[in-house]
């Protein structure tokens, strides 16, 4: 028996990862909820320092950043006023850098993300942010629908332990992982850590 093949392989329609000099870096929801929180995330710290080496690579490099903020509810999980919802210090926007609230995971959804990517220009973009399972996943499977090129950073994502249907606990490692590898099956090309991008 053969051994499974992607559905980009199958189609042959993949593409290598980019590279930073010639896309977008998009970070989603990098915000203190996922620290403090109730969805504090167990590999946050390793995961934000990925996040940190892209955007300050980014920065020296003078290329194009979107941050994408999650907006919930006051009182509530990413409190717009409230500490939660802000920005996390390691990987907070500078002016001139792009800004899109969403209210929904996929941060196409309801927002002008579109458009602002279209203005800049790339169809390549790289992903990075939280959670994998949710925003992450649903943001890179809407952008193939748009035209984008996802590059997704592993290392620079992190989701949470979920509860199973039979009662049991899937970990945020294994969760992590089985989201990536969704991903690259049809919608991201992924590379393990951020260094592979400069």
């Amino acid at each position: 028996m053969s051994s499974p093949k992607s559905m980009f392989q199958l189609s042959g329609r993949g593409y290598p990862p980019a590279s930073l000099n010639n896309a977008t870096l998009v970070i989603i929801d990098a915000q203190e909820e996922y620290r403090s929180g109730v969805l504090a995330l167990p590999g946050l710290d390793e995961a934000l320092a990925e996040i940190a080496s892209l955007l300050a690579a980014a920065r020296t490099m003078g290329r194009p950043i979107v941050h994408v903020k999650h907006l919930g509810v006051p009182g509530g999980i990413f409190d717009p006023r409230g500490d939660r919802g802000q920005h996390l210090p390691e990987a907070a926007p500078l002016p001139g850098e792009i800004l899109v609230e969403k209210r929904l995971p996929n941060a196409f959804a309801g927002t002008d993300l579109h458009d602002r990517l279209q203005a800049i220009g790339h169809l390549d973009l790289i992903v990075c942010g939280f959670m994998t399972h949710s925003s992450i996943s649903t943001t890179v499977r809407a952008a193939k629908d748009y035209g984008y090129r996802c590059t997704l950073v592993s290392a620079a994502c992190a989701t949470r332990d979920l509860p199973t249907l039979d009662g049991g606990v899937i970990s945020a490692d294994e969760m992590h992982r089985v989201e990536v590898i969704a991903l690259a099956d049809n919608f991201a090309s992924v590379v393990p850590q951020a260094k592979a991008l400069f």
